[in-house]
């Protein structure tokens, strides 16, 4: 007759728990630097995407006659999803898109006292917004 007792082949349930513990304690501190990375990485992105955006205004407005940009463009706002393309009344599309909103004020620029001011030009600010929070603002000064 054969013995059976202590003839031991394989693991034993806590063998194999311990070894489990020790895997995934390894696999995590492996495992956050990407997901941290993938984070930055996609900040990065909307960054990108918000200083086009932006550029795209600025484009628009420089585009503009000058006499008529202060009318056309101070406090001009556009509501979040709804970003208009250049040129045309088409909307951006698309999961990139839907949370960015912007707006552009246009105010005259000057050096010197009220009785004795020289005009610069029209300084340009276009911000863009993420779920309501300010990511780029752009600046510029317009002359004629």
């Amino acid at each position: 007759m054969k013995r059976i007792g202590n003839n031991r082949r394989g693991f034993t349930l806590a063998e194999c728990m311990i070894a489990l513990t020790v895997l995934s304690v390894a696999a995590t501190g492996v495992l956050i630097p990407f997901s941290s990375a993938a984070s930055v990485h996609a900040e990065g992105m909307r960054r990108t995407l918000a200083s086009k955006v932006a550029s795209d205004l600025v484009e628009e407005i420089c585009a503009t006659n000058y006499d008529s940009i202060i009318g056309t463009w101070n406090d001009y706002a556009e509501a979040e999803g709804h970003i208009t393309m250049t040129g045309s009344a088409a909307e951006f599309t698309g999961d990139a898109y839907n949370f960015f909103s912007r707006w552009a004020t246009c105010k005259t620029a000057s050096i010197g006292s009220d009785d004795d001011a020289t005009m610069l030009g029209i300084w340009v600010t276009v911000a863009v917004d993420y779920r309501g929070n300010e990511i780029i603002k752009l600046s510029t000064l317009v002359s004629e």
